[in-house]
């Protein structure tokens, strides 16, 4: 193992270790899954997103199948709060057997049931954060996130797969409007206090797990644009890799910052920096989720 950068972003004290391999591969990820040294034990949710029909760039079951079955996993997501064909449970099952997932694994719409409400501790916006309520049905989260652009957060990662991506419909309603309703999408919030909003949903979910969590975000097919986005833009930039950590916050830094390192990574770049999407990290580091500062490690030969 060998350490290929190592990068203050914050005054913060902590640096956290996060791990990359270029091979993004089933080999690449059950590589990236072993070397953070916490297993997946007990009832293992698999938090992935399940794609938007008409939308390709999700992660595919080939990619994931080894280390969904490795754990025992089962595959969860929530509904949508924007309407469409994941916005009820009927619909979203649909989208789930469409896209290949229940061939590979049990899944599961953990807000199927409605919500139960998680404690948000130093929020601003959020003294709740609603989430699906099979969440308490698992022992241990694996925040299996697909690294890309996203048209109102600027990009998605393990905090956005964490925070809106747990919540359930009105949970999701809820951040957007950074906690004044739980319909709708808060079309009208200020930008910062949505991205503040995401972070304190995603530090309530790390409280509730505590240490029964684990990050991977897969770097390929980097649109600027959402896997919950029907029709994607093209990627304009070459895929970069698999990386995992124990801290979110970290590993979002990490991805970022390897965006910025690549020379193809213009339009991504456009995109995060005209959502002020790195605000999500800045604040997540303020209420304690996590650290900016990491070593970065290639587990690659």
């Amino acid at each position: 193992m060998k350490k290929v950068m190592s990068k203050k972003n914050s005054d913060n004290e902590k640096t956290e270790f996060v791990y990359m391999t270029k091979d993004i591969s089933s080999e690449g990820i059950m590589a990236i899954y072993e070397v953070l040294g916490r297993k997946a034990t007990g009832k293992v949710a698999v938090k992935i997103s399940t794609g938007e029909p008409g939308g390709h760039y999700f992660l595919s079951t080939k990619l994931i199948q080894p280390l969904v079955q490795a754990v025992s996993g089962t595959i969860v997501e929530c509904n949508t709060a924007y309407g469409g064909p994941r916005s009820t449970t009927e619909s979203h099952s649909s989208v789930l057997v469409e896209h290949g997932f229940t061939s590979i694994a049990p899944v599961d719409i953990m807000d199927a049931d409605g919500s139960i409400s998680l404690t948000v501790t130093k929020g601003k916006h959020l003294k709740e954060d609603l989430v699906g309520s099979h969440l308490e049905n698992n022992d241990f989260v694996m925040d299996l996130s697909h690294f890309k652009g996203h048209a109102m957060g600027g990009f998605g990662g393990a905090i956005k797969n964490m925070s809106i991506g747990i919540a359930s419909s009105m949970g999701k309603s809820l951040i957007h409007s950074a906690g004044t309703a739980t319909t709708g999408f808060g079309i009208n919030t200020p930008q910062d206090d949505f991205l503040e909003s995401m972070a304190e949903a995603a530090k309530a979910v790390a409280d509730y797990v505590g240490e029964n969590i684990i990050y991977i975000s897969v770097m390929n097919n980097l649109s600027v644009d959402c896997d919950c986005d029907s029709h994607p833009a093209k990627p304009e930039m070459e895929d970069i890799g698999i990386l995992a950590s124990l801290d979110p916050v970290a590993l979002d830094q990490a991805c970022v910052d390897l965006v910025y390192a690549a020379p193809d990574g213009k339009a991504l770049i456009e995109r995060m920096e005209s959502r002020h999407g790195i605000h999500t990290l800045e604040h997540a580091e303020f209420i304690g989720l996590g650290t900016r500062n990491y070593d970065l490690f290639t587990i690659d030969n």
